[in-house]
């Protein structure tokens, strides 16, 4: 019985390899006959699906980047309030460092503790969950995932107002809701719904055109607290997220055919046992996470890819949560000089994401693309380690948004190496990659730090240091990948080595390229 089964999977997997094949070539011909010949920007905005896709992202970058003062502020009064017996009446944000009470400073260490451990958990449940929501969406949709992401993310803006309705109210809910934001990364799902819509050879820039958006809402949302109270800000913020989630409701297309629906879900049930016992049941859903992010493995591709997302995510999250401590203690920036710096990110980062980022992969290639990237990203954490001057952290923030190209570029590396009906498990893996990567990037560059900071070169700095050795490494690992398998300006149906070195028929449950057994 067991070799009739294998006999069977084996069949199934060579008429896999030969239906990728006339799959790839019928969905490029089927989805995007008579488009060909347009410019991207004349696609994109024709679509129906990636404009709205990138204008939600714009609402959430605008909402989120237009708290990021208030939050300190009043999650740092209130711990003083009801945890340190702060009774003054004015605000702790109206106090200087140095005439701070004491009271506040712990309220402020309260808040940082509890945001790190926020930030922690956040990480870990998008590690643990993201591939397999993505799976779920390639079966049943991405409309409907969406919504569940976009809806956790209304709980914690709020939570963020109700604190300042209610004076007993802890701020430990606002910092729960936020964790539980990590149950669906649902950026992830937005990456899958411009997969299923843009072709290969655009989707680099039209991830990059996501990523732009993000850089324009944290570069103009600064202006919307300008003029606001606090809970002014707040309410705001809360309000534009739910315009965002009835946005999706009522606006945003399902991008997931039927046809790649009953693909995914054919797929799936494949590894299903005829008559399977109970406890076989429990044990193959509770490791489906697991098989989900097995994906990763599947060739020496993903697995080069994977490996490049993991250095990526280290360094740039420990670059945003510790840049600006570093900066307004070794080179004084002010409040002026940190405005300024944002300026720079988000103007600099539209302007790389949405313009520069495809004539770049039409000139260099998706593998030359990358190794740029790093190689930039490098000499800025190298200068971040030395700089002694204001002037030099500028520039190299200025180049830092070349660096900021990795990440779409890896994203479109994988999503034209799978099939179609894998673009949702795909994207929520890398996406696994990257929340664990942020969980323990800011904490090994804090630990380097703590043991470099009494040194006299580079001292406190040699934290970036280190992030330039590890980028410097990812560089390297870029120039493995294999040239074939990282160029979108080949078309997928004259190299079908495009696909995968093994069909994703049997993928589910399988931790190694050769392993038929380990399906259930």
């Amino acid at each position: 019985m067991a070799s009739v089964q294998k006999h069977e999977r084996s069949k199934y997997k060579r008429a896999s390899t030969v239906s990728t094949v006339d799959s790839e070539i019928d969905w490029e011909d089927s989805q995007h006959e008579g488009v060909k010949e347009d410019s991207f920007i004349d696609f994109f905005r024709k679509s129906n699906g990636p404009p709205q896709t990138v204008l939600l992202c714009l609402l959430l970058a605008l909402s989120l980047g237009s708290t990021i003062g208030v939050l300190p502020a009043v999650v740092t009064d209130r711990y003083a309030r009801i945890r340190h017996g702060y009774n003054g009446d004015e605000d702790c944000s109206f106090y200087d460092v140095d005439d701070r009470p004491m009271e506040c400073t712990n309220g402020s260490n309260d808040a940082q503790n509890a945001s790190a451990v926020a930030s922690f958990v956040s990480n870990m449940l998008t590690f643990t969950t993201s591939s397999l929501m993505g799976s779920i969406s390639d079966e049943r949709g991405r409309k409907g995932i969406l919504l569940l992401g976009q809806f956790l993310s209304l709980l914690g803006p709020l939570c963020l107002v109700l604190l300042q309705l209610f004076d007993t109210m802890s701020p430990n809910w606002y910092y729960a809701c936020s964790a539980c934001t990590g149950f669906v990364n649902w950026i992830a799902i937005a990456l899958s719904t411009l997969s299923d819509i843009v072709p290969p050879k655009w989707r680099a820039a039209s991830f990059g055109l996501l990523l732009a958006g993000f850089s324009c809402g944290f570069a103009f949302s600064p202006i919307l607290a300008l003029t606001l109270s606090h809970l002014g800000v707040s309410i705001l913020s809360f309000s534009m997220l739910g315009g965002g989630f009835f946005f999706t409701l009522f606006c945003l297309p399902e991008t997931l055919t039927p046809e790649i629906a009953q693909r995914a879900a054919r797929d799936r049930n494949s590894i299903i046992v005829h008559n399977e016992p109970t406890c076989g049941k429990v044990k193959r859903r509770m490791m489906r996470p697991l098989r989900e992010l097995s994906i990763l493995n599947r060739n020496q591709l993903f697995r080069l890819l994977a490996t490049l997302s993991f250095f990526s995510g280290i360094v740039s999250s420990a670059d945003q949560s510790l840049l600006i401590y570093y900066l307004e203690d070794r080179l004084r920036f002010n409040d002026k000089d940190v405005s300024l710096l944002f300026v720079i990110l988000g103007s600099l980062g539209i302007l790389v994401q949405g313009v520069f980022l495809r004539p770049l992969n039409e000139l260099m290639g998706e593998k030359s693309l990358l190794i740029f990237a790093f190689s930039c990203q490098t000499i800025v954490n190298l200068v971040y380690g030395f700089a002694t001057v204001k002037a030099a952290v500028f520039m190299a923030v200025g180049l830092g948004s070349f660096g900021g190209l990795a990440f779409p570029t890896i994203s479109a590396m994988k999503s034209y190496n799978v099939e179609e009906h894998e673009q949702g498990r795909i994207q929520g893996a890398l996406y696994s990659v990257s929340s664990l990567a942020s969980a323990v990037g800011p904490v090994s560059l804090r630990f380097i730090y703590y043991q470099t900071k009494g040194s006299k070169f580079p001292g406190p700095g040699s934290m970036f240091v280190f992030a330039a050795f590890l980028e410097l490494i990812a560089s390297l690992i870029a120039c493995a990948l294999p040239k074939d398998q990282t160029d979108s300006r080949k078309k997928l149906h004259d190299n079908p080595t495009l696909s995968t070195d093994e069909p994703s028929a049997m993928s589910y449950g399988s931790f190694s390229d050769s392993s038929d057994e380990n399906d259930v």
